[in-house]
This record gives C-alpha cells, structure tokens and sequence, in this order.
C-alpha cells in the first residue's frame, strides 16, 4: 500500500489522495510531470523530490513514513514491513505510575514469546530490536509509554496503534469490544479483562500457583495474537475502498497454537471470590 500513498506528501491529504486515484494516478510511478489535480499548498518540484526520497526510504526502514502518516494510516505500514513487525501486548499490577510489568506477550506471526516479572523480563529489552513496526491496541496511551518507564529506555520503532485505525472504521469499545464486533470468540478466555488480569497475578505471588500464572500467559497471549487478525482486517477493509484494492487484499491469518491453557477451576474460584 504504501507505494500507492500520497498523503505523506506536504500538502497533501486524504482528499486530494483520493483525486490523484481518480485521475488514474495510482503509484508513485505513475506521477506525471504536471498532475490534472489541485495541488494547493504543495510545491511541484518538493513533491517529485519526495518521491523519490520515497523509493529510496522503502528500502531502509518504516521510518520515514511513520513519521508523515497520520495514526489512523499507520497501517499502511503493514504490507512492506510484514516481515519487520511484531505485536505486543502488557499486563501490570495496575494503572498508577506505581504499577509493576507482571507479563509481556510478544508475537511476530511465527513464534510467540513470552516475559515474566521475576523470570525473564530483562529479555524484552534485547529482544524488542529484532523488528522495526510494533502492533498495539491501544499502546501509545499504556503499553509503550509503560515499557519506556520501566526499561527506562526509548522504543522508536514506528507503531502501528490499533486502536485509532479501527475506530476509524467504526468499531470502539476497546480491544475485546472490536474482536466481538468482528466475530472472534475468545473461548475459555471469555469475560476476563485487565483487572482479572491482577487478580491472577496476586494469586500467582500470593500462593505461589503456577496455574494462575498459566492462566495470565494465556490470556496475554490471547490478547498479542489476535492483534495480528484485527490488524488485516482492517487493512482489507481499508484498501477494498481504494480503487485498486482488490489486488492488494491479504488472506487472513490462522490461529496459532498457544503454548498455555486457561485452568478453569482458578478461574471460577478467583471470579467466586471477587463477586
């Protein structure tokens, strides 16, 4: 998709975008030495030499481009970089500046890898540089700036949020709220949220129960892998408005075998004891 993007020209934006594709002007190499299109705001000769850039910066990294595209069009990102990316997401103690990192899920469409506080949480900080794009939901408001505090560090990857880009598209409600609305079931899983998230976590440290800790991995994978499916349906559902999208449309992922089961009877006894 990207080599078919204008937006993250100067002056140009998701209108004028849209008249270039109606002009037939569907690629960076079909830009005409003098477009049938308005081009208000934006200097000829700057946007040819951009062009350029852009065919040179393709090679190199998402960096260029994460820069110029709005949130909601980061995931223009996807296609080019598929390769490069990886989807993450955190559980922690709580909300508070205060809060501890309890599990860290990462998922780069072929191997899961998993953090745990007091195991192998240092990992992280080495094995986050093996890609170049992060998947999220909603990670520039917790997991990232989270992650940034506590390794004390700075991720610059590009970010691929996709909590902007499908509320974009019209679903909200959070990241279990979407995966409903685009018919994913979570299973065993159904009904636990981030708070649950800490309940299992306590009942790991407190009584020392690996099936809890089992059951917080699971579920943090859960959250990782299926980043992966909302993340292509929303790119289908983007391109397929293009006028060329057909040719661009990506088959949907299948489901990886998670390492970790939820144990029901933790679950059902820590929902017994919390209502």
């Amino acid at each position: 998709m990207l080599t078919h993007t204008f937006i993250h020209l100067p002056g140009i934006g998701s209108k004028t975008e849209q008249n270039l594709w109606k002009s037939g002007i569907y690629e960076w190499q079909q830009w005409p030495e003098k477009p049938q299109v308005k081009l208000q705001n934006s200097s000829l000769p700057e946007l040819v030499s951009l062009l350029h850039s852009s065919m040179e910066e393709l090679e190199k990294g998402p960096e260029f481009f994460s820069s110029r595209l709005p949130s909601n069009e980061q995931w223009r990102l996807f296609s080019h970089f598929r390769d490069r990316t990886a989807y993450l997401d955190i559980e922690t103690t709580g909300l508070g500046q205060s809060a501890e990192i309890t599990t860290i899920a990462l998922y780069d469409g072929n191997k899961i890898y998993c953090y745990v506080n007091g195991k192998n949480l240092e990992d992280f900080e080495h094995d986050i540089w093996n890609y170049d794009v992060l998947v999220t939901y909603n990670g520039k408001g917790f997991d990232i700036p989270v992650l940034e505090r506590w390794f004390h560090t700075k991720l610059t990857h590009a970010h691929i949020d996709l909590r902007y880009i499908l509320a974009k598209l019209g679903f909200k409600g959070g990241l279990k709220g979407c995966e409903k609305q685009l018919g994913m079931s979570r299973g065993g899983l159904d009904g636990i949220d981030g708070y649950f998230a800490v309940l299992l976590w306590q009942d790991y440290i407190n009584n020392n129960n690996e099936k809890a800790l089992e059951t917080l991995l699971a579920y943090n994978i859960e959250d990782t892998v299926n980043l992966e499916r909302l993340l292509i349906e929303a790119y289908n559902m983007n391109v397929l408005s293009t006028p060329f999208g057909e040719d661009l449309v990506l088959e949907l992922p299948g489901t990886p075998k998670i390492p970790y089961q939820a144990d029901i009877n933790t679950v059902e006894r820590i929902k017994r004891n919390r209502f």
